[in-house]
């Protein structure tokens, strides 16, 4: 397994590139099952979850190209709607694929998604839509099977603003017969982007970041040409590393309008930071101030995304914060980490007190989850000393390679591949 080597300390400074969202791109890819055809998305980044999903888009019979930044995928010979237990188990975001070929073969068959273990994720709300919309769903050999010989429109209504289920619902709907309404949908930039993607093929969806959305279905889409939006975890993940190195960095091609919640934290704390459409320049001289509450809920709220890393930068703050998890009960699984690196964390059910601390001190940890080896990483270049991240296959699930996201500013941070041991022949 890789592990990450940092050698702390180190005040980041420089510009960035803030690359392609991941959750953007993935259901957008599950989309472009919607139109037969060859679909071209651009600002796409190379990551563990975006193999992952072109590999299932290719057993199903589709032909994908990944150059660079460019992905181009053709749909046009899918030929099954079974999506392959190997690969549904790597990536909970697999899920978005029921949408789309049930909406187009009139039957999909899917296993339980994996990904990281951050807690109970349910699918109940995307079945619950699918249902609404005309689906039959069959639980057979641990398998999800959903058959529909006509998708209607509905009006549906969300327990929860789930971000998955808001775009199965729309993808599905997109090609139904009728008027569909999704209220209490999720109303995350990503939301927006797939809508978009699905109005440039030709779909009519209005409402797409509030919390009502309508779709009036449409005979058929065409495959299009699209560029995914930045990926603001990512963007958020430098500016807090910038504030907790106390440097100096500069973003560009990022869109700060999707980063207003953690904008307002870091402020709070004590961060400048300056904007200039989609450029932002983020620096910290001095210790930063603690920020009494973080609660964490549904954007246009503090994202649950950043919560950890947001914790490094807390531990170093002067005086005592409160984070309050309230979207996965599992996320705070980096905290016996961050306090091996000399963190002052307790927890007391779905809430975190943190006390600052003058420095953090460098460690072998180990990363959880995707988000919680990013706020690792994080706390390896702000610590005194070496610190070494393991299990870093979670850190590519949603980071291109961050060891070279984070040398370009300047820090002291390598990947480190074991080299495995030759088979003993003699024996």
């Amino acid at each position: 397994m890789d592990k990450l080597v940092i050698e702390g300390g180190k005040a980041l400074s420089g510009t960035i590139r803030i690359h392609g969202a991941k959750n953007a791109a993935l259901p957008i890819l599950a989309a472009s099952l919607l139109a037969a055809g060859e679909v071209r998305l651009n600002n796409v980044p190379r990551l563990l979850d975006i193999d992952v999903m072109l590999g299932i888009l290719e057993r199903i019979g589709c032909k994908t190209l990944h150059e660079q930044e460019t992905v181009t995928v053709d749909t046009s010979s899918a030929n099954s709607f079974h999506v392959p237990e190997d690969l549904m188990g790597q990536m909970r975001s697999s899920i978005f694929l029921m949408g789309p070929l049930l909406a187009r073969f009139g039957e999909v068959a899917v296993y339980q998604p994996g990904g990281c273990a951050i807690g109970e994720r349910k699918i109940d709300l995307h079945l619950r839509g699918l249902q609404e919309l005309g689906a039959e769903i069959e639980e057979r050999d641990q398998q999800i099977i959903c058959r529909a010989r006509k998708l209607t429109g509905a009006d549906i209504h969300l327990d929860f603003p789930s971000v998955g289920a808001t775009e199965n619902i729309m993808m599905a709907a997109a090609t139904a017969s009728g008027t569909t309404t999704i209220s209490n949908a999720a109303r995350e930039p990503e939301i927006q982007d797939l809508a978009n993607f699905l109005n440039r093929m030709g779909a009519s969806i209005i409402g797409a970041g509030t919390d009502t959305i309508t779709i009036q279905g449409v005979q058929q889409l065409t495959p299009c040409t699209y560029e995914i939006i930045p990926d603001r975890i990512v963007a958020g993940t430098v500016m807090i590393a910038a504030a907790a190195t106390r440097g100096n960095v500069t973003l560009t091609h990022c869109n700060p309008a999707h980063l207003s919640s953690l904008i307002h934290v870091l402020k709070r704390a004590g961060v400048q930071i300056s904007i200039l459409n989609d450029i932002m320049s983020v620096s910290c001289m001095s210790r930063p101030k603690a920020v009494e509450r973080i609660v964490t809920s549904p954007y246009p709220s503090f994202p649950t995304d950043l919560q950890s890393q947001v914790m490094v930068l807390l531990s170093l703050a002067d005086g005592f914060s409160v984070m309050k998890e309230t979207v996965f009960e599992g996320r705070f699984k980096h905290v016996d980490e961050l306090t091996r690196m000399g963190a002052d964390i307790t927890i007391d059910l779905n809430s975190a007190f943190i006390r600052g601390v003058q420095r953090l001190y460098g460690a072998t940890v180990e990363a959880t989850d995707l988000r919680a080896g990013a706020a690792l990483v994080i706390a390896g270049l702000a610590a005194q000393g070496k610190t070494v991240v393991e299990q870093v296959h979670h850190i590519d699930r949603g980071y291109d390679h961050i060891e070279m996201l984070f040398q370009k500013l300047g820090a002291d941070i390598h990947r480190f591949t074991p080299v495995p041991k030759p088979l003993d022949l003699a024996n």
